[in-house]
């Protein structure tokens, strides 16, 4: 469905993730075409509305920067409404901090009010989890519903899926690794 690939990151220390998922709509290694960010999208938001946990939202939710696409292409494919969680820290007020672990950037600030909405969370890729559990925390601290996680791709050599399963959030992706 969509092809992916664990590479390398070069001159990262120690607290980086040593390997970065690389897969076709990012436009690492070849040209991206327009219809192929659209398929993806419209694909991944078949597959969650036939996922057994489906259940509506209210807003999508995607993460800076490899979140961007996926959220964009499920927004046009659910024609549901979104907004990005930013690595920019803004002078903007109702400001909900999270941390992205092995990041060079640790920070990650979603803006606006949450309170009483149901969320849809967007990303990339998904390897342990932690990045997605700690939005998901601060998101439910704020009076969010998580709904689940739509991820292009599964790296399934950190248990991100299992530590999702523990805190009964649902994830729904295009590609395993």
């Amino acid at each position: 469905m969509l092809s992916a690939d664990r590479v390398a990151r070069l001159g990262v220390g120690d607290t980086i993730r040593p390997v970065r998922i690389v897969h076709e709509l990012d436009g690492v290694r070849a040209d991206t075409a327009p219809k192929q960010v659209l398929a993806a999208g419209h694909h991944l938001w078949q597959r969650w509305r036939a996922h057994p946990a489906y259940r509506p939202h209210d807003l999508l939710l995607g993460l800076d920067a490899g979140g961007i696409i996926p959220t964009l292409a499920v927004a046009w494919a659910s024609e549901s409404r979104y907004r990005i969680a930013w690595k920019v820290n803004l002078d903007l007020p109702e400001k909900l901090v999270f941390h992205e672990p092995h990041a060079r950037r640790l920070e990650v600030f979603a803006y606006g009010r949450f309170t009483g909405q149901r969320i849809l969370i967007v990303d990339d890729e998904i390897t342990t989890g932690l990045t997605l559990i700690n939005l998901v925390t601060a998101l439910r601290d704020a009076g969010a519903e998580i709904t689940g996680v739509l991820c292009l791709v599964e790296d399934t050599v950190g248990g991100g899926r299992e530590l999702l399963e523990q805190y009964e959030v649902p994830l729904c992706v295009l590609t395993t690794l």
